[in-house]
C-alpha cells in the first residue's frame, strides 16, 4: 500500500468555521488525501478526530497540519504525539513554517517550535492571571459562582426526602463529590 498524506484540522470553537475552512483548503492544496477535522478546545476536551487520525496513519505516511498549535497544546503533548508518529514511522509536516520531520533539521525544528509555543502559552496565562488579580483589587472581578453551591438548597431538600447521594447527583446534574461537599459543609 503506497504512503498517504493525511491532514488534521482543528479550531477551538464551532464558531470558527472560516478558520476550519481555511485549514481544510490548505491541507487539500498540500495534497492531503483524507482530512480529519474537529472543532474542540485542545485543552478541555479529548480530541477524538486526532486520535482517529493517529490510529489511521501507517508506516511511511505523512501527517500534515497547517500550524503547530492546531496539533499540540504543550511541549509534553507534542512529545507524546511525536513519539506516537515516530513509533509508526510517520512523518509530520507543518505548512505554516515549512517544516517536515522526515528530515533531521525538521526533527530539531519541531522540538524548538514546541518549546517556544509552550513558553508563549505560559506567558499568556501569566498575563491573564495578572489581569485577574488587578481586576480583583479594583473590585471589578467577581469570578464565576460555583455551580454546585447554587444548588445546595436543592441538595438539602432531596437529602431530607431520603434520597441517596447518587440519586441527588443524577437528578441535579452534578457530581457525587459536589453533593457530599455541600452536605459536609452544613
Amino acid at each position: 500500500m503506497p504512503a498517504s498524506i493525511i491532514g488534521y484540522a482543528r479550531t477551538s470553537t464551532v464558531e470558527q468555521t472560516a478558520g476550519l475552512d481555511a485549514q481544510i483548503r490548505d491541507l487539500a492544496a498540500a495534497g492531503c488525501e483524507k482530512v480529519f477535522q474537529e472543532q474542540v478546545s485542545s485543552v478541555a476536551t479529548k480530541r477524538q478526530e486526532l486520535s482517529r487520525a493517529l490510529d489511521y496513519l501507517r508506516e511511511g505516511d505523512t501527517l500534515v497540519v497547517t500550524k503547530l498549535d492546531r496539533l499540540a497544546r504543550s511541549m509534553g503533548n507534542l512529545v507524546e504525539i511525536m513519539d506516537a508518529l515516530r513509533s509508526k514511522g510517520v512523518a509530520l509536516r507543518i505548512l505554516a513554517i515549512g517544516l517536515d520531520t522526515g528530515t533531521p533539521t525538521g526533527k530539531l525544528m519541531v522540538n524548538l517550535m514546541g518549546s517556544i509555543a509552550e513558553f508563549e502559552r505560559e506567558m499568556m496565562l501569566e498575563r491573564q492571571l495578572e489581569g485577574i488579580a488587578k481586576a480583583k483589587a479594583e473590585g471589578k472581578y467577581q469570578g464565576r459562582a460555583p455551580t454546585a453551591r447554587r444548588k445546595s438548597a436543592d441538595v438539602h431538600k432531596l437529602k431530607a426526602d431520603g434520597k441517596s447521594a447518587d440519586t441527588i447527583a443524577t437528578e441535579l446534574g452534578m457530581s457525587r463529590s459536589s453533593v457530599f461537599r455541600i452536605l459536609r459543609a452544613s
